[in-house]
């Protein structure tokens, strides 16, 4: 007899039987026998083991064992349908405060470039509802390297924004006027430590709310722990996965590239290359370009008057320097992506320029950007880097497998939605490892180099059993917002067998939702945002 797993309220039930008086007597002998080895772990481990702890055990480290023991299939993960989004209101979550009884009003002014502000956004809901505060509408940023003076409301709607959140937290576009011309100073301005919990907002910044009435948070970005109970982890996805929503021109963009790219491929991947000027002088990397790139780049670099100085070799056996497209290419293909995929690019300006592009080109010759596929309907996004970003964010979203060279804001913030989204396959390159195979695959055949990077990148496609607890941004990996299907082994084979035969753009049975809507620890990861 099986053990099947299922999820409902926190806890972990098991799969009722019902049947043949056969199976009723060998189902009693079956957990008789199982309650018996619970007493004797318990007796000999001084803790009492529930059969549902048992259950959940065992059912998760079967799906997880035969998960990693499998080939890796790189369209999808075969275990993805059992996992979905949850992030659902609990009814113990009291209504959001109303504005005349909050506690005053919260200013933020999120920092960095678009997918950095999102997460300062995403965790500014939550700590106004901390504080019962009333949230303004945020600011962005208009002072980062990109210069982009876009608006909230240029990039989001801010409409749906409100009304979306009206049960967890009340919000506003702007303070009132009655509120700010009884105000004897202007609001009082404050910079939060990184990472800060909910007892630092309580302690220090709430006694100041309630004696200003109005504050204002600086440079708010990676402000909030990433450890929350689970209604505010899942007030976290409410925000991110649903209440952010682009504005409809940005919207309208993002989905005719993609319909353009599904009408010329069934499925397609997206490649967010961050290969520009800019990431490889803050990353301290060698790439390649001898005394002529790292003059251009050493340059670059003084725009950080605070960044170290590293040594590139050393750099990149950590893990630390993002793979040049030609890797990412050979990577790709010996992964198994055939020479006629299509490919998205999602990127900037790359380093170098064609010439670093053409061996990515010669790889995959069914190369493709924004600009190739939407040039007139991008002009007018053109001055503003954040616009043209949240098009790439589109179209890497409804990719069927995104792959991230840096694991940077974007590659973050989109791994943890594809997650939600029911674990749409991302890749992550393994760089540390992948930096010797690189480094030696002129010494190996082709076939040995494609079998070791299989190696390399198992644990690093986005499978659901991918996270460990404890390690990770919640933004990366929000665990406290997936819920697991029951598992069968039965079922698992049949569904395959099933969808073996289906196009590509429906295997992509998670839709994101972006068809049909109407619109890092270290202080270094602060200074460059992406």
């Amino acid at each position: 007899m099986g053990v099947a797993q299922l999820k409902s309220g926190g806890l972990w039930k098991w799969r009722s039987f019902s049947g043949q008086p056969k199976r009723t007597v060998m189902c009693k002998w079956v957990c008789g026998f199982m309650l018996f080895s619970l007493g004797v772990i318990s007796l000999f481990t001084g803790h009492v083991v529930s059969h549902l702890e048992w259950a959940q055990q065992l059912s998760k480290r079967s799906l997880l064992d035969i998960s990693r023991k499998e080939p890796i299939d790189v369209w999808k993960s075969k275990y993805s349908k059992f996992f979905y989004g949850c992030s659902e209101r609990g009814k113990s979550f009291p209504p959001a405060v109303q504005e005349q009884k909050s506690n005053g009003y919260l200013l933020i002014a999120a920092s960095g470039g678009l997918n950095q502000q999102r997460t300062g956004i995403t965790d500014a809901v939550v700590v106004a509802r901390i504080l019962n505060a009333t949230l303004v509408v945020p600011e962005l940023d208009h002072h980062s390297y990109w210069k982009d003076d876009s608006d909230f409301n240029d990039i989001f709607d801010a409409n749906w924004f409100i009304s979306s959140l009206t049960k967890d937290v009340t919000i506003v576009k702007r303070v009132p006027d009655r509120v700010m011309r009884s105000m004897e100073k202007p609001p009082y301005t404050m910079r939060v430590p990184r990472k800060s919990t909910p007892e630092y907002y309580l302690d220090q910044v709430l006694p100041i709310l309630s004696r200003r009435h109005v504050l204002q948070l600086t440079k708010f970005d990676y402000r909030l722990a990433n450890d929350l109970d689970e209604d505010m982890q899942k007030l976290r996805c409410r925000v991110n996965y649903n209440a952010l929503r682009f504005t409809k021109r940005i919207q309208s963009v993002g989905m005719k590239v993609v319909k353009r790219m599904r009408k010329m491929a069934k499925r397609f991947i997206a490649v967010h290359l961050r290969f520009e000027p800019d990431m490889l002088a803050f990353s301290g990397c060698d790439f390649g370009g001898g005394e002529k790139e790292r003059a251009e780049l050493a340059e670059i670099r003084k725009r950080w008057d605070t960044l170290p100085d590293l040594d590139p070799l050393e750099e990149r056996k950590r893990g630390k320097c993002p793979l040049t497209p030609h890797e990412v290419g050979l990577m790709l293909r010996a992964l198994g992506f055939a020479n006629n995929t299509y490919i998205y690019v999602a990127s900037g300006e790359i380093y170098g320029g064609e010439k670093t592009l053409r061996p990515l080109r010669e790889l995959f010759p069914n190369f493709y950007t924004k600009e190739m596929l939407a040039n007139d309907e991008l002009k007018p996004m053109l001055p503003f880097s954040s616009r043209l970003a949240a098009i790439d964010y589109i179209v890497s979203d409804e990719s069927d497998v995104f792959i991230t060279n840096n694991n940077g804001n974007m590659a973050k913030i989109l791994a943890g939605r594809r997650r939600y989204m029911g674990h749409k396959r991302t890749i992550r390159p393994n760089a540390k490892k992948l930096s010797a195979l690189f480094m030696d695959r002129e010494k190996m055949e082709w076939q040995t180099f494609a079998k070791k990077v299989k190696s390399c990148q198992r644990g690093f496609m986005g499978d659901p059993d991918e996270f460990k607890p404890g390690r990770g941004e919640f933004h990366e990996y929000p665990q406290a917002c997936i819920c697991q299907r029951p598992f069968s082994y039965d079922k698992t084979s049949t569904d395959d067998e099933e969808e073996e035969d289906i196009p590509g753009e429906v295997h992509n049975n998670t839709s994101s939702g972006h068809g049909h809507l109407s619109s890092a620890d270290s202080e270094r990861d602060e200074v460059f945002p992406d």
